[in-house]
């Protein structure tokens, strides 16, 4: 007697699916929704007055004017720094949470597996 697992119809795989990349796409964007990501960018205080008080070079610049920006107008791009403050408190909570996810992940699995030996090889004995 060969093992035939469970079938699954094509509604039910294309629901998956679709439930899957929305779990994705929810991950991704909850956190920058609710203000948990993303540190943000510090504007610096820069000389626009030339490119060497921007800190760059001849070829550099070129490159700049190539692209229609002049010293004052790239300025604000060239000052933008990110901000690498860390919120320790939000890193430990999405900590909790990805190991709260695999332990879930390893219960659930867990059972199922059990459940297919118990169902290929019959309940346990003894």
């Amino acid at each position: 007697m060969a093992y035939e697992p469970p079938k699954q119809s094509a509604a039910g795989q294309i629901f998956d699916a679709l439930l899957m990349m929305a779990l994705v796409i929810v991950t991704l964007y909850l956190p920058l929704l609710l203000g948990l990501a993303g540190g943000g960018v510090v504007q610096e205080k820069v000389d626009a007055s030339s490119w060497s008080t921007l800190g760059q070079n001849a070829v550099t610049a070129g490159q700049w004017e190539k692209l229609g920006f002049t010293p004052e107008t790239a300025a604000p791009i060239i000052a933008a720094r990110f901000d690498y403050v860390i919120n320790w408190g939000t890193l430990a909570f999405s900590f909790a949470v990805v190991i709260a996810y695999f332990v879930a992940l390893i219960a659930i699995s867990n059972r199922q597996y059990k459940d297919v030996i118990a169902e290929r090889f019959g309940p346990k004995r003894g």
